[in-house]
């Protein structure tokens, strides 16, 4: 979640390639068996490192300011695999690196076929449209975009727009990290921009305060009639009761699910928050797993792979 959280607070773009690497027979059919294993993806996760040489924080930050101090890929991996999560979309986190987007990059140049990017980019500088093309030949599919403390008026200006135009042109999805009362705006922006794919973060925090409001939830609700919304269910550990086993989350679940339907849902774990006690990352997927009994297996299926699946991967 956003870095004006209180919460938060606590706690040179790589070289790019030409295009993705080729694989051969034997990796594809690893691949493939890998894929049996962990079929789910999970579409919603930060990483970082503390080799502050290579990849240091904004602001000279230092490595104390890191919550937990290391949270690498193989970090990730190591608490997604056992529960059958072989991919992640990995979000740029803007606290800790702000608009330098290399640490996710140079990970994704590593494992591309396992990971996706979400990247965020300074939209008041010259040219976002060719940076975002160029983005995109490293694994960046979307961009994460949203108010913070130094950018209130975040859908203003001439390089947001050209985001949202430019997203309609290359499928990169405009990824807003929301409050409640930013859901017009978003709508607004999905009037004037119909084509351009757009993810809601964490239930736009409907429930951050403790509270499910129905006016929240029926808000939410509404961004459903732009075909081409898509909500991620996740964020557990931050909203409701705010400890496992999340049940409090299901009936906004079922309304959401009985709105957009599955194929415009996908879950996602917000990790390494998710992992904080008493949470876990088993808890998280769990809740869709085994505890949505209004949900097919074939919709499921949808809501941990498939959604994300075509949101993020399809290039």
């Amino acid at each position: 979640m956003n870095s004006h959280m209180s919460r938060r607070t606590m706690l040179a773009f790589a070289a790019t390639t030409a295009a993705a690497p080729l694989f051969s027979v034997a990796e594809l059919s690893a691949a493939t068996d890998d894929d049996e294993k962990h079929p789910w993806i999970d579409a919603h996760s930060h990483i970082w490192t503390t080799d502050l040489k290579a990849y240091p924080l904004r602001n000279n930050q230092t490595v104390d300011v890191l919550a937990p101090r290391s949270f690498t890929d193989e970090e990730l991996m190591a608490v997604a695999e056992p529960v059958g999560v072989g991919r992640v979309v990995l979000i740029q986190h803007h606290p800790y690196h702000g608009f330098d987007n290399s640490y996710l990059i140079d990970t994704w140049k590593k494992h591309p076929k396992r990971f996706r990017i979400v990247g965020q980019i300074d939209d008041t500088k010259p040219h976002v449209d060719q940076t975002m093309k160029t983005m995109k030949q490293t694994g960046v599919t979307g961009f994460r975009i949203g108010p913070r403390e130094d950018r209130k008026d975040w859908l203003g200006g001439d390089g947001m727009k050209l985001m949202w135009k430019t997203g309609a042109e290359t499928g990169q999805a405009m990824c807003c990290l929301i409050n409640p009362e930013n859901i017009p705006q978003v709508s607004e922006w999905c009037q004037k921009y119909p084509e351009t794919p757009v993810v809601i973060d964490h239930f736009a925090r409907v429930g951050i305060t403790g509270e499910i409001r129905e006016s929240d939830v029926a808000a939410l609700c509404g961004l459903s009639k732009h075909d081409k919304v898509r909500v991620k269910i996740s964020a557990y550990y931050a909203l409701g009761r705010k400890q496992p086993p999340h049940d409090e989350l299901a009936p906004m679940i079922k309304r959401l699910y009985e709105t957009f339907g599955p194929d415009r849902l996908m879950w996602a774990s917000d990790s390494p928050y998710q992992l904080d006690a008493p949470n876990t990352y088993a808890d998280s997927i769990r809740l869709v797993q085994e505890r949505l009994d209004f949900v097919s297996e074939a919709d499921r299926r949808k809501l941990l792979r498939t959604t994300a699946e075509t949101t993020f991967f399809q290039s």
